[in-house]
């Protein structure tokens, strides 16, 4: 059974969830590890929809990282459309479904299956759409083409919803985004360059993962 209440406190505690994406699998465990020095709790498998084999693929990946981390890190789907993908991602031993996009349909399967519910939106009548149906949080996406600004708008009436940042996210402009509100970060590319993946840089990836991880903590 998943603590939902506990993956949700540790993202906001935590701050990032790093978004993996076409990562080869034999590197999964690597990357895991370099993220984890470095101080991530979180990762994000995201499910390639040009794949034929989307669901099997990202189901071994997310119950490979699961047992992995042995529970000292919380693992999860992201681009999430459908209802059988969020019950794939559970089923995997994922603890929580992240989409571009808000479907109330995957928003509540994920929360009847206990996992914790994060779709995407851009418009404050989005944003209440998937809170009501039962999101526990709300991706703002793409936060950094919206701007924190954009964000701190949006939140004046909506403060009581917890939002993360996703998309364009870096060290440089997270204190902006955690002076609009934010409760956290999806961060892909800017944590985990396709250079340093393929080279197999994981010192790199663990030195990057430090730095926002000061950001987000305002060290």
């Amino acid at each position: 059974m998943i603590d939902t209440a506990g993956v949700i406190e540790r993202i906001k505690t935590g701050k990032i969830i790093a978004i993996l994406r076409g990562v080869p699998e034999e590197k999964l465990g690597f990357i895991a590890d370099a993220l984890y020095e470095g101080g991530v709790r979180a990762i994000e498998c995201t499910f390639d929809h040009k794949r034929g084999d989307c669901l099997d693929a990202n189901a071994r990946m997310i119950a490979y990282l699961a047992r992995h981390a042995g529970g000292a890190m919380d693992v999860g789907s992201g681009t999430a459309l459908t209802v059988e993908e969020a019950r794939v991602t559970v089923e995997a031993g994922g603890q929580f479904v992240i989409s571009p996009n808000v479907s109330e349909r995957v928003i509540r399967e994920t929360a009847a299956l206990g996992a914790v519910s994060i779709p995407g939106a851009l418009t404050p009548t989005e944003i209440v759409s998937a809170w009501e149906a039962g999101a526990h949080f709300v991706k703002l996406f793409p936060a950094g083409e919206l701007g924190a600004g954009y964000v701190k708008a949006v939140r004046a009436p909506l403060s009581h919803i917890p939002m993360l940042a996703v998309g364009g996210v870096t060290p440089e402009n997270i204190p902006d985004f955690i002076r609009a509100g934010v409760a956290g970060f999806g961060v892909g590319s800017p944590l985990l360059p396709r250079a340093d993946v393929e080279a197999g840089n994981y010192a790199a990836i663990t030195e990057r993962a430090r730095r926002f991880l000061a950001a987000a903590s305002g060290d």
